[in-house]
């Protein structure tokens, strides 16, 4: 289904832009640790380390890298409480159109979304080789996930690094596979698509039955989000705009890019025929920097990908679900 988005020309910066400028300044490498648990805690794979700690019990350090990796998670991840979100059914989401309510528990939901940075340690981790992080169908397609360079990296890189100046710009150019499997492997996952809805909405179970239009509030502020109409005209720092954020601090919710989510994209048209792609269509939220119609940009509306795409304006923030012990 295509998102009917314009661009608009300001200082903004985003990867498409500085790939027509002709100028690239590739992210240093880092020199990784020798040692696979320090690597890990190096790379950010936060949840990875709490989830298998028994792998590491013996490690002479464990317990000073848990202890690391437990206050990143609580740095970055912010807790959406328990919920329910209504999602429509129908492409026209119209005053009675079909609707399903749908309950969410909660969850730990990224304060921002994944940057190049984030997504560059990845990359240098060997991400694209762990086979295991991809499903088996997708295999043939690998070899499809390269930068301008045909190095495995996000479609707008060179030489499988970031451009320096866009290192806490979200990434874009990685399909729905890419961001399911950077969110494996750093131990976490990908939101629902109510689960994005829940914490954009703040739909919280209470007598004021709350159900924002937009993270903030419900009325339309420019300065609080990356749209066209914003004239930034390219993506920002995934911490700008932070009077949008949501009551428990998520940022960029709406504006800056969309973001991928875990749910497949099912609704219907004004006859209630099936919307079907060519390839699966997986839900994207929130809208970008270039999209047009404000109507697009808010907690509610959904629209889908096709899970392959690898464009300019869709990035993604992974979530976690609540620790039981």
């Amino acid at each position: 289904m295509a998102l009917k988005l314009f661009s608009r020309a300001s200082t903004a910066i985003d990867s498409v832009s500085l790939l027509k400028q002709g100028e690239f300044l590739p992210a240093e490498k880092t020199r990784l640790a020798d040692d696979p648990l320090e690597r890990a805690l190096q790379l950010g794979r936060y949840g990875m380390i709490v989830q298998q700690r028994d792998r590491w019990a013996e490690h002479p350090g464990f317990e000073k890298i848990l202890d690391a990796a437990v206050k990143a998670i609580d740095e970055r991840f912010a807790l959406v409480p328990e919920g329910f979100v209504s999602v429509a059914l129908s492409i026209f989401d119209q005053p009675g159109g079909p609707e399903q309510d749908i309950e969410t528990g909660p969850f730990l939901l990224a304060r921002h979304a994944v940057t190049n940075a984030d997504f560059q340690q990845f990359v240098d981790g060997g991400g694209y080789d762990e086979l295991d992080l991809w499903p088996e169908e997708i295999w043939p397609h690998l070899i499809g996930f390269k930068d301008q360079t045909g190095h495995s990296a996000p479609r707008f890189w060179q030489h499988g690094r970031h451009h320096r100046k866009l290192a806490n710009h979200p990434v874009v150019g990685i399909c729905y596979y890419e961001a399911a499997a950077f969110a494996a492997w750093a131990g976490f996952r990908l939101p629902t698509e109510a689960e994005w809805q829940m914490a954009a909405s703040w739909r919280i179970r209470s007598a004021a039955h709350v159900n924002r239009r937009y993270p903030w509030g419900d009325v339309l502020d420019l300065a609080r989000c990356n749209i066209w109409a914003s004239g930034f005209g390219g993506t920002l720092p995934v911490d700008a705009c932070p009077g949008g954020a949501a009551p428990n601090g998520v940022q960029q919710l709406i504006g800056n890019v969309w973001e991928w989510t875990s749910s497949d994209f099912e609704a219907t048209d004004r006859d209630g025929r099936r919307i079907v792609g060519d390839s699966l269509l997986k839900s994207v939220r929130g809208g970008a920097y270039d999209t047009y119609f404000p109507w697009q940009a808010v907690s509610n509306f959904r629209t889908g990908l096709g899970c392959l795409a690898r464009v300019h304006n869709v990035g993604f923030r992974c979530a976690l679900d609540v620790p039981t012990e």
